[in-house]
C-alpha cells in the first residue's frame, strides 16, 4: 500500500455512438471499453472509493463534454486519478498502459503487473509524446487533464486471436487487477469482488476452487476441510467457509454460483 489517499477516480470509457474505435470482425472496441468502464465503476463504489463516470452508455460524446466531465469531476484535484479504458489494435498481443508525461510510474507499473497476475500478458508501461510538441502527450485524454494523474489502459489487441478470446471472457479480470491497483495505490482497503462487509463472498462467472483458495491466500485442501468436502464438485448456492469459524480471526464466507467446481479450469 503506497499510503497516500486519492481523491477519487475519474472513469472513462474510449469511443462510443458512432465512433467503434477499433474494430475486428463483429468486435468493436467501444464495447469492451464500455463494459470495462462500468465494471471499475461499480467495483470503485463498492470499495468505498469516490468514483465519476464520464459516461455509462453508448452515446456519442464530443472531445469537449468528455473533458469537462472529467476535469470538472474533482475540481482539479492533484490527488484524483483518471483511468481511460480502451482496447488496442495492429496486431500486437497482450496489455499495455501510458501514463503523462507529468507523472511517474508507480500506478502504472502495479497495474499492469495485476493485469499480468489476472492471466493476460503484459507488454509494457510507457509515456507517448505529441509528435510536433514532444513536450506534450500523445493522447488528449492525457494531455488535457493535468493535474490528474492520467493513465490509459489498454487490455488487449482486438486483432489477436488469443487477445480475442481473453477480452470476451476475462476482461473484468483485468479490470479488477487496476481497481485492485487503485486501492492499493490509494490507500484503500481492498477486498476482492463480492466480499461484503460482513465478511461473504459470491462467487462470480468462472471462480473454481482454486481460485477461491488463491484469492483468500488458503488452500483447496484446507477449503475442503473446512467444509466437509468430499466430492470433486461444489454446488451453486452453495456457501463456503474461508477460515475455521471458531478461530480468533473473523471468518468469511463463500457463495458458489454456476459454474465453479473443485479445480482450477482452463480459462486463461
Amino acid at each position: 500500500m503506497n499510503g497516500r489517499k486519492i481523491t477519487g477516480v475519474v472513469v472513462d470509457s474510449g469511443h462510443g455512438g458512432s465512433d467503434p474505435g477499433a474494430v475486428s470482425g463483429n468486435l468493436k472496441e467501444k464495447d469492451f471499453n464500455l463494459e470495462a468502464a462500468n465494471y471499475m465503476t461499480k467495483r470503485l463504489k463498492e470499495l468505498g472509493i469516490p468514483v465519476v463516470s464520464v459516461k455509462t452508455t453508448d452515446e456519442d460524446i464530443s472531445k469537449t463534454e468528455r473533458l469537462k466531465k472529467a476535469n470538472e469531476a474533482f475540481n482539479g484535484d492533484p490527488n484524483a486519478i483518471l483511468i481511460s479504458n480502451h482496447i488496442n489494435s495492429g496486431g500486437g498481443e497482450g496489455a499495455e498502459i501510458v501514463y503523462a508525461l507529468r507523472n511517474d510510474d508507480t500506478l502504472a507499473s502495479i497495474a499492469l503487473e495485476n493485469i499480468g497476475d489476472a492471466g493476460q500478458k503484459m507488454r509494457k508501461i510507457y509515456q507517448r509524446r505529441l509528435p510536433e510538441d514532444p513536450s506534450k502527450d500523445y493522447y488528449y485524454i492525457i494531455r488535457e487533464t493535468p493535474p490528474m494523474q492520467s493513465l490509459l489502459v489498454e487490455y488487449g489487441f482486438i486483432d489477436n486471436s488469443a487477445d480475442q478470446k481473453k477480452l470476451q471472457n476475462n476482461l473484468t479480470d483485468y479490470v479488477e487487477g487496476v481497481v485492485k491497483a487503485i486501492a492499493d495505490y490509494g490507500g484503500y482497503t481492498y477486498t476482492p469482488p463480492g466480499m461484503s462487509n460482513g465478511g461473504t463472498y459470491i462467487v462470480e462467472k468462472g471462480d473454481t476452487l482454486s481460485s477461491i483458495a488463491k484469492k483468500f491466500n488458503t488452500t483447496v485442501s484446507e477449503l475442503k476441510q473446512l467444509n466437509d468436502l468430499t466430492t470433486d464438485f461444489i454446488q451453486v448456492g452453495q456457501m463456503l467457509y474461508i477460515s475455521s469459524p471458531t478461530s480468533s480471526t473473523t471468518y468469511k464466507t463463500y457463495t458458489v454460483v454456476k459454474g465453479d467446481t473443485i479445480f482450477m479450469g482452463n480459462n486463461e
